[in-house]
């Protein structure tokens, strides 16, 4: 018996980099899948590679800023599925780099919508989708070392992050009652579109001497997720390669 098989997973940002290897993953170990991305044409490639390769998945497009784009993909889910069994908040934004004192308000709201508003309300409607069928589950909060540390010239970015990880705290004490598990997972720099270019200039950030992979990311996801993790709640986990202990 595959370790997801009968459950509900949705990812968030599953159109590309750790959202889309995560849902790959959760479908290949008996998953159905719900590949959520603010692109369209991204989520549904993802998802007709599970299909192809006999695993169940839907592509749904998703405004994770936008509160009735997040209760409709959970919606979703129920419809589709019976359920939902697992959240991975997993959708962020980069942003750009500046100075605070020149950062743009418009900005800084952009950010912060995507990054934490985005986790909150992914978490909010998953929670009511498994309070109301009566199932235990796991939210899965994908935050940043930048959770954890700071960083010049990326204010938005590093409160945002931070932000995920005070949420994750309060949500878990909230809801272990409720047999509902949140934790939340801190990649360092992981090889994938949001770092395009910048690869080679932070290697050096790393002591393991390369930057990580989208796998080594979703592995530590679907583990959170699994039952192999059951006493597992109200905690983040670092897969940064060394980048905190510097």
């Amino acid at each position: 018996m595959a370790r997801f098989d009968g459950k509900v997973v949705i990812v968030t940002g599953g159109g590309s980099g750790i959202g889309a290897t995560a849902a790959r993953r959760f479908a290949a170990d008996g998953a159905s899948v719900l590949v959520s991305d603010v692109v369209l044409a991204n989520a549904e490639a993802v998802a007709k590679e599970i299909v192809a390769a006999r695993g169940k998945a839907l592509a749904v497009r998703t405004d994770v800023a936008k509160e009735a784009d997040v209760a409709a993909l959970v919606d979703r889910a129920v419809a589709a599925f019976g359920g939902v069994d697992v959240m991975v908040n997993n959708a962020g934004v980069g942003g750009i780099q500046g100075d605070i004192d020149q950062f743009g308000l418009d900005v800084w709201e952009h950010i912060l919508g995507v990054n934490l508003t985005g986790v909150f309300l992914g978490l909010k409607h998953a929670v009511r989708a498994m309070k109301a069928g009566g199932r235990k589950g796991t939210i899965v909060n994908v935050s940043s070392i930048l959770g954890q540390v700071g960083f010049a010239n990326a204010a938005a970015y590093t409160a945002s992050k931070h932000g995920v990880l005070g949420l994750t705290k309060s949500a878990a004490l909230e809801l272990g009652p409720h047999g509902i598990r949140v934790v939340a997972v801190c990649p360092a720099f992981i090889r994938t579109p949001m770092i395009a270019g910048m690869e080679e200039a932070v290697v050096p950030l790393h002591s393991i001497g390369r930057i990580g992979t989208t796998d080594e990311v979703a592995s530590l996801i679907c583990y959170l997720a699994s039952d192999e993790a059951s006493f597992l709640t109200g905690a983040s986990y670092l897969v940064d390669g060394g980048y905190v202990a510097r």
